[in-house]
């Protein structure tokens, strides 16, 4: 709460995976209160282990969260690391665009 008295309405990076990220939790303490960058996938532990299918599904479910009211750019938690495979930042972008739309 200091952080939104402060007068910030946006935060960024939303990196779900450290301590205190829970997506739903944000949205539910903060969502009328905060705009949302970041989260849409989680750039460490999924996109580079994850299948395609896997990751379509994580991005749904990160959208399902923090897309409804609004207040959400969807983005990664961090830069795309080498050694992704290229079929699954092709699946990461096809799933933004599939279920990312207002």
């Amino acid at each position: 709460s200091h952080f939104i008295n402060s007068g910030f309405d946006i935060i960024n990076p939303v990196q779900c995976s450290a301590s205190g990220m829970d997506p739903q939790t944000l949205k539910d303490r903060y969502g009328d209160q905060l705009v949302f960058w970041g989260g849409g996938v989680d750039t460490q532990h999924v996109l580079p282990f994850a299948s395609p299918g896997e990751i379509r599904e994580h991005v749904r479910g990160n959208l399902e969260v923090f897309k409804p009211g609004g207040g959400y750019v969807f983005n990664n938690v961090h830069n795309i690391q080498a050694g992704v495979p290229p079929e699954n930042v092709v699946a990461l972008f096809d799933a933004a665009i599939e279920f990312g739309s207002y």
